[in-house]
């Protein structure tokens, strides 16, 4: 009998091999919004240097939290939190794999819309790239409770598997319609990343492309290549500096998501509509800002590009549809001091 060909791809370029990080990468960055070409001028002046011997170690996981954590540790087939994962910051919701399909993560809790990160020590101000922000992030106004599923990986959602890139915000949209999800919104991506403690970045307050796939040296694209169909895989494939997704085990959110900042940019629902109903959260691996808050508006909803992919959002069920009980609230769960 023959044997079963292979599954059907994602959409995009979801599964083109990627170089692997090197040991050392040089820190750049951009202040111009996030997947704009202009990210990608090679000449901007700028102050280089390598963050991973500056960065300074990561804390130990709360005491408070150590029996718990020695426990199972495995959450809808995936890392579980602090030691399985390597991130001591990182607690995923305990209800996550009953609140919604596997493959999710259950996000709640109380959210800031205003907040103000302040960087005491800028690697280049002018291009919006901080070395590390003031502890903690100031709120301002009341909070807004938050309560929702998203995706733990970049899409197809596939733990050691390539994220898409290539796709369109329109393209994502419907491939998350297709699984039963929906895009995330700019407030549930931001809540994601931050967490309740609303860190800058999502594993604390110091820069580190150690922790994710940041800052990776700059490949000028050929334009040229991206209007003839019979160039663009080529030009995708030499470009391409992206890392199997959860490869980078502390690039991890305080609620367990991974890969947030860094690897590729991530389209939203920009709730305002304007300029465009799209949005692009995150970053990617290049020279960028790769940080929770911010979100590039520039491009419409037809834009694609070699490092542009997505992830997936849902509604959560209620504990009591779900039949369990609530989980830990994340606002009394420990966040980077």
């Amino acid at each position: 009998m023959a044997e079963p060909g292979p599954a059907a791809e994602p959409v995009g370029y979801a599964r083109r091999s990627a170089p692997a990080p090197s040991a050392s990468v040089p820190a750049r960055s951009s202040v111009v919004p996030q997947g704009d070409p202009a990210e990608l001028d090679a000449t901007a002046p700028e102050r280089e240097e390598s963050l991973e011997s500056q960065a300074p170690a990561l804390p130990a996981a709360d005491p408070a939290f150590a029996a718990r954590d020695a426990g199972p540790a495995v959450l809808d087939g995936g890392p579980g939190p602090t030691q399985a994962s390597g991130a001591p910051w990182s607690y995923p919701d305990p209800d996550s794999n009953r609140a919604y399909p596997a493959g999710m993560l259950l996000t709640q809790g109380d959210w800031c819309p205003y907040l103000t990160e302040r960087c005491v020590d800028w690697i280049a101000q002018k291009r919006d790239r901080c070395r590390r922000y003031a502890k903690p992030s100031v709120c301002h106004g009341r909070r807004i409770s938050k309560r929702f599923c998203i995706d733990r990986y970049e899409y197809p959602n596939e733990k050691g598997v390539l994220p898409a890139v290539m796709v369109s915000w329109l393209e994502a949209r419907d491939a998350c319609k297709a699984e039963g999800k929906r895009l995330c919104t700019e407030d549930e991506w931001t809540f994601a990343c931050e967490g309740p403690g609303g860190l800058p970045y999502p594993y604390g307050y110091v820069r580190n492309p150690a922790v994710c796939n940041i800052d990776r040296p700059t490949v000028i694209p050929d334009f040229k290549a991206f209007t003839e169909d019979r160039m663009v895989a080529d030009e995708v494939f030499r470009l391409d500096q992206r890392v199997p997704s959860g490869s980078m085990a502390r690039c991890v959110s305080p609620f367990g998501v991974h890969d947030m900042t860094g690897n590729v940019d991530e389209w939203v629902v920009n709730e305002k509509g304007e300029p465009h109903r799209s949005g692009l959260k995150g970053g990617y691996f290049g020279k960028i800002r790769a940080r929770c808050r911010p979100m590039t508006k520039d491009h419409n909803e037809w834009f694609r590009f070699y490092q542009v992919g997505f992830r997936c959002c849902s509604a959560a069920r209620t504990a009591v549809a779900a039949g369990v009980a609530p989980g830990v609230p994340h606002a009394a769960r420990p966040v980077l001091p």
